[in-house]
């Protein structure tokens, strides 16, 4: 596997993780619904926060815009679906998980050589 397909299988399992223990563990959802934002969270963050946030601003930005994209998706997902329940605990620790989990996803990034390091100190 190429650094960059590695790389993407790592953030898969670290994003479905995160939505797993917000979604299912913590909100009661089915772990489908995981899945759904393990993909989709995946692509979303890879191609704007990993790929325009690290190598412009930095870590810290990327890691916590990482964090806001993951929520703001699963939130969307809530207001879409009739299916999926959410409660007033899973949006903080969903966010709090990404966000720890991007900042040394970041590290692995820029010290694979994957992405660029920005001017700030990653």
């Amino acid at each position: 596997m190429g650094k960059t397909t590695t790389a993407l299988a790592v953030k898969f399992v670290m994003t479905f993780a995160a939505a797993w223990i917000a979604v299912s563990l913590i909100a009661g959802n089915e772990w489908t619904w995981a899945l759904w934002v393990g993909i989709l969270g995946t692509i979303i963050n890879y191609v704007i926060g990993d790929r325009f946030f690290l190598p412009n601003y930095g870590n810290m930005v990327a890691s916590v815009a990482g964090g806001i994209l993951g929520a703001g998706l699963l939130f969307m997902l809530d207001m879409l679906s009739a299916d999926l329940s959410l409660n007033a605990t899973w949006q903080p620790t969903f966010f709090l998980l990404v966000a720890v989990g991007e900042y040394f996803f970041h590290r692995y990034l820029i010290g694979a050589g994957i992405v660029e390091a920005s001017k700030e100190k990653a």
